[in-house]
């Protein structure tokens, strides 16, 4: 099922009836970011969006939302385009066990077709544009950004691919926000206590699998790479930029090389992020651009982020359930059933499970929050019990209305480790947590009247499946 390029999974949207393609001119500002904001409004069954006429550039092409909805995801992964989410869900975790994939390495790589050595002028490149009208400047918010871990160059597993915020500061120079639970936080940190610059590449244009796998919380040594082989089902093609051992996406549309500067910080921000609101600006490193490799005619890939429900929850919806998930079951192996964690990136996760006695429940909560993602996010976990579908939230309300007891089942934990993004910690990085258990007590926890549950009548599954047959013709 892999998709060869960034083009190749666009012809796929395209025979499916998922790609909208805008031949009208356009301006960049507000057109763009409004169409990215407003095709989210619209449906979550939305096309992806292609721009080829935009004002000020000459065969400039844009395309954003390219995994925003459940039917491109679906398709990110070679499945039929109506599946639905729970089966993704649970796809996603089948191939997840696969892990990990070696990858395929090439010789060559189309976007060596224009290579920029000297000069490098971002703006005559890229046609940027704010997404948000009071976002501080251009920001490219859906690259994969590439680098090692300097004390441990050789260690393929810790090379990490990841995506953040960037700010066009200059004609060659970028701003990154690189929160401190995130790898290359780590890898920039390793660098500048030796006192040297941290290599990077920015692959911008690549086929979804890996920009899936860069905005999923997976381990320090686990490969992004080796685990999108995994997911895509056959090894993942990279290419090693010349001079470097930064190994890059094959199929992408740009790659721009340069190093992260150690001791300098630089203004970045304002920025609105996926939160629902705007960030603020904070002093962060800095990105000198030196080389820039671009295929003829390049797509530029952009993706609207702001208040749920955007492309950003689409692509971390199902990456960040099924880490947690694999976590949880480490753990938890003949409990832990199902965990819904695509709620604002994760800050709200809940998790299905059996039990084994009475305050089990609250002990699932409590690993989910140290999970490597829980650590950063996961504000509040809410734990169902194995017959409630966390995918269904009118169940999981049904669970905590009939489940929870406010007196025995919050549990508050003070001062807890977040992303400073958080638009409520104070200080920012720091906030409460808190776990509400809604599962069925059980002995020695005996309160409340749970021994007549009802049912289902007996052949309902038999007529879901009918009208599920039904319904697809």
């Amino acid at each position: 099922m892999a998709y060869k390029d960034f083009r190749d999974f666009l012809d796929t949207l395209k025979k499916e009836g998922q790609i909208l393609t805008i031949e009208d001119e356009v301006m960049p500002e507000p057109d763009l970011g409004s169409a990215g904001r407003a095709i989210n409004n619209v449906s979550d069954k939305s096309p992806a969006l292609l721009f080829t006429n935009i004002h000020g550039y000459n065969n400039a092409k844009v395309a954003m939302n390219v995994i925003g909805s459940w039917p491109n995801h679906a398709l990110m992964m070679g499945l039929p385009k109506n599946t639905p989410v729970k089966e993704q869900f649970f796809e996603f975790a089948r191939r997840w066990d696969n892990y990990p994939v070696p990858v395929e390495r090439m010789d060559s790589a189309p976007f060596q077709e224009v290579v920029v050595n000297e000069d490098v002028n971002l703006f005559d490149i890229l046609p940027l544009f704010r997404l948000n009208q009071y976002d501080g400047g251009f920001y490219i918010d859906k690259a994969c950004v590439i680098s090692r871990d300097p004390s441990d160059p050789d260690n393929f597993g810790k090379q990490n691919v990841g995506i953040y915020r960037i700010q066009v500061k200059g004609k060659d120079s970028l701003g990154i926000q690189p929160v401190p639970q995130h790898d290359i936080a780590i890898h920039f940190r390793l660098a500048e206590e030796r006192g040297e610059n941290l290599p990077v590449a920015l692959a911008i244009g690549c086929e979804p699998v890996i920009t899936t796998m860069a905005g999923a919380p997976i381990g320090y040594d686990q490969s992004e790479y080796e685990m999108a082989g995994a997911i895509q089902g056959e090894p993942y093609k990279v290419f090693t930029l010349p001079g470097t051992n930064l190994d890059v996406p094959w199929g992408a549309e740009v790659i721009l090389e340069g190093e992260i500067l150690a001791g300098v910080r630089e203004f970045e921000g304002p920025f609105g992020e996926f939160t629902g609101h705007y960030s603020g600006g904070r002093r962060m490193p800095e990105i000198r651009i030196k080389r820039v490799y671009h295929r003829k005619n390049p797509i530029f890939e952009h993706l609207y982020i702001g208040m749920p429900w955007t492309e950003t929850d689409y692509m971390v919806g199902v990456n960040t359930c099924v880490p947690i998930y694999q976590q949880l079951k480490e753990a938890f192996p003949n409990e832990i059933v199902a965990v819904n964690a695509m709620y604002t990136h994760g800050l709200v996760a809940i998790v299905s499970t059996k039990k084994r006695y009475g305050g089990f429940a609250k002990a699932v909560g409590m690993r989910t929050l140290t999970t490597p993602h829980g650590l950063g996010y996961c504000k509040l976990v809410i734990v169902v019990d194995e017959t409630v579908d966390p995918f269904n939230l009118p169940q999981v309300m049904w669970a905590l209305s009939t489940k929870m007891h406010p007196a025995h089942d919050v549990i508050i934990l003070p001062d807890m480790s977040v992303m400073p993004l958080d638009p409520g910690a104070n200080p920012p990085g720091i906030t409460h947590k808190m776990i509400l258990d809604a599962t069925t007590p059980v002995a020695p926890e005996t309160r409340g009247h749970y021994s007549q549950p009802l049912d289902s009548p007996v052949a309902t599954e038999k007529w879901e499946k009918i009208f599920q047959d039904l319904l697809k013709n």
